[in-house]
Order: C-alpha cells, then sequence, then structure tokens
C-alpha cells in the first residue's frame, strides 16, 4: 500500500447539533439542495467538519463534528489531496504492472474511510466508512443508503461500502477466518448488502464493533488492507527471521531430483528476477525441480506438466519465498506453496490464507495469495512441497 502518515492535531467527534431538514430553497451554488441555515453554514466554515445527508432534491440533513482532544485521525482512500494519510491505489492480481493490466476505473473511493485512533493506552483504533475532503466535508448522495436511527441520528453507507473482517483467535497461529461485515459512516456494524452497492442496508450486528483487531483485514472494493498492531508485530516473524529462513534452506542445499544440481532461493530484493538455481515446483504434487523444458502435456495448455518423479499433471512453476514478514501468523520454516503462484510460507500461514474469502467484484468472494493477490485454485489452496536433499 502506497502512502503517507502524518499525525493530525485532533480527530471529530459528532456533536449533538444536528441540522433539520429545511423549509426554504438553498443558494444557486449549492446546485439545488436544500439546507437549513446552520447546515449551509456548517458546510461554508473551513474549520467546520460535517456530513451532509441527501435525503431528497431538496432536504438534507447535515450533522457538525467537533474537536476532540482525546482522539488522532487518519483517513485512507484513492484521493491524493492533503486529508488523506494513505492513498490505496487498485490491487492488481498477480502483480503486474505492465500497461494493459490497468485499471481503467477504479472501484476505491476518492475519501474510503477513516480510523480514529485513541491518544491513551491501550490505543483503541476505530474504523468508518468515508472520509472527509479537502472542504472537511461527507456528502452522502440522494442514492447512497441512509437512514435515521431510533436516538434520532443519521447514519449511512457509502457507495461501495467499507467491509471489515476480525479474525477468531487473534492473528496467531491458532487464528481462524472470522465473518465479514459493512461499517456505517457513523461506525455500526452490519451484515452484508445483497450486492456491493445495493441501497437496502444490512442487518445491525449489536454484538459487533468497529473497534479494529490485530489481523484485521479492510476491504474498499478494490484493495484489501490488513492491519497489524504494534503488539502484534512485537511478536511476530521479522525480515531478518525470513531471510535467515531463506538461507536455512539453501543452506541444506536441496538439488532438483533429476538434473541433481543444487536449488538456491533467490535474495529478496532479485524478488521478481529467475535465477538458474531457483527452485520450480509441480504445484499438483509438490515435488521440487530446477528448471527444465520437458513434461508437456498439451499444446494449449504451455504450464501444465507431468512430473518425472510421480507422472502427476498440473502447473510447473517457480518458487518464490513470500517476503512480507507481517502476513505471517507463525514463525514457521516454508514448506507450503499457493497454487498457482508458487509464492512459499510456512504451512500455518498458507493455510490460513488459504480459508479467508477475499471480497472480489461487488458480490463474488475467493481466497486469494497474500504476496501477490493471485486467486487461488486447488483442493487446497497450497500444496506442501517435497525437496530432496543433497546425494553427496
Amino acid at each position: 500500500m502506497a502512502g503517507r502518515c502524518k499525525r493530525l492535531p485532533h480527530a471529530f467527534e459528532p456533536s449533538t447539533n444536528q441540522q433539520s431538514p429545511p423549509q426554504f430553497q438553498t443558494p444557486s451554488s449549492f446546485a439545488g439542495l436544500g439546507f437549513g441555515r446552520g447546515g449551509t453554514q456548517a458546510i461554508s466554515c473551513k474549520g467546520q467538519h460535517s456530513i451532509s445527508y441527501t435525503l431528497s432534491r431538496n432536504q438534507t440533513v447535515v450533522v457538525e463534528y467537533t474537536h476532540d482532544k482525546d482522539t488522532d485521525m487518519f483517513q485512507v482512500g484513492r484521493s491524493t489531496e492533503s486529508p488523506i494519510d494513505f492513498v490505496v491505489t487498485d490491487t492488481i492480481s498477480g502483480s503486474q504492472n505492465n500497461d494493459e493490466a490497468q485499471v481503467t476505473q477504479s472501484t476505491i473511493s476518492r475519501f474510503a474511510c477513516r480510523i480514529v485512533c485513541d491518544r491513551s493506552e491501550p490505543y483503541t483504533a476505530r474504523i468508518f466508512a468515508a472520509g472527509f475532503d479537502s472542504s472537511k466535508n461527507i456528502f452522502l448522495g440522494e442514492k447512497a443508503a441512509k437512514w435515521k436511527n431510533p436516538d434520532g441520528h443519521m447514519d449511512g453507507l457509502t457507495t461501495n461500502g467499507v467491509l471489515v473482517m476480525h479474525p477468531r483467535g487473534g492473528f496467531t497461529e491458532e487464528s481462524q477466518p472470522g465473518v465479514w461485515r459493512e461499517i456505517s459512516v457513523c461506525g455500526d456494524v452490519y451484515t452484508l448488502r445483497e450486492t456491493r452497492s445495493a441501497q437496502q442496508r444490512g442487518k445491525l450486528v449489536e454484538s459487533e464493533t468497529n473497534v479494529l483487531q490485530d489481523g484485521s483485514l479492510i476491504d474498499l472494493c478494490g484493495a484489501t488492507l490488513l492491519w497489524r498492531t504494534a503488539d502484534g508485530l512485537f511478536h511476530a516473524p521479522t525480515q531478518k527471521h525470513i531471510e535467515a529462513l531463506r538461507q536455512e534452506i539453501n543452506a541444506a542445499r536441496p538439488q532438483c531430483p533429476v538434473g541433481l544440481n543444487t536449488l538456491a532461493f533467490p535474495s529478496i530484493n532479485r524478488k521478481d528476477v529467475v535465477e538458474e538455481k531457483q527452485p520450480w515446483a509441480y504445484l499438483s504434487c509438490g515435488h521440487v525441480h530446477g528448471y527444465h523444458n520437458w513434461g508437456h502435456r498439451s499444446d494449449t495448455e504451455a504450464n501444465e506438466r507431468e512430473c518425472p518423479m510421480c507422472r502427476t499433471v498440473g502447473p510447473y512453476v517457480p518458487l518464490w519465498l513470500g517476503c512480507e514478514a507481517g502476513f505471517y501468523v507463525d514463525a514457521g520454516p516454508p514448506t507450503h506453496a499457493f497454487t498457482p503462484c508458487g509464492h512459499v510460507c510456512s504451512e500455518k500461514s498458507a493455510k490460513y490464507w488459504s480459508q479467508i474469502p477475499l471480497p472480489h467484484g461487488t458480490h463474488a468472494f475467493h481466497a486469494a495469495c497474500p504476496f501477490c493477490a493471485t486467486q487461488l485454485v486447488g483442493e487446497q489452496n497450497c500444496i506442501k512441497l517435497i525437496f530432496q536433499g543433497p546425494v553427496d
């Protein structure tokens, strides 16, 4: 995720002064939308944060937000304007960077969400849909899902929604996937809509909150972010540990069982260059080889090969050690590979991500490799690797 982070002087909380729907026509500068007098002042005031809920062409409810000295607010979105602290672009499956793979129209909102963090321990972080723009306003158009809660406060959802999934058991080797929920503009938790942009909201889940946990996933409809806490990262594997695992497996001198040449995972800074000693694997059986150009079983499926060890037919790809330590749920050795991309990590990390249904498009979900976002396939979405040691 590309972006920058800055510490704001304070975050904002809603005031109790909600403006009622207007009784008069607005100035022409507001394109025919209706506001109460206080609402017009709140939107035009450069120092006042507000959220505008458009109910109809002539009715808009404006909620003013007041200063909160006990929290910091950070915003996430596609916009490069100054209110955005973390600029997020669309995730391209397979880490492709060529011109043909570029996204023509992003589905990530310019001001997707905001995260409010307490300044005092335990530094609780809460997520809210939508972010304040350069005019310090949030606008929910007429077609956006919105409603008035029983206590009289307005709330709503953004067009494509902000989805959150908290893992069960924390982000550890015992983690299990949680349930995807949608977060409202005011931070309430709802079940998912029928489709991503449906106008009918899901059901309120009163037993759950918008507090982010270690390992929480945030989906912005085009990119999925992993939230790691400082304490979680303190107990997680480090980049140095991943490098030590790479050196350890290379020191064992694994060999190609056919060519008998020694194999070695390339260094992290050469992760995009296939080297001569690069280990390759048949992803249907897990046998690790050096590169060879035999075993083709089809003229149309160039990547379908027959393993010379067990005669199993399947994809034959180079192996890459997953280098982002924050994605590992444990510090185990790299023994499993995701299919069909060939990224390698620990067994428990591979099995955890293989079970995570990541949002895809407006209504689909599928598991994906955390290192390159490639959609996973196969019975288990990953395979245990079978290395052959040196024969001497």
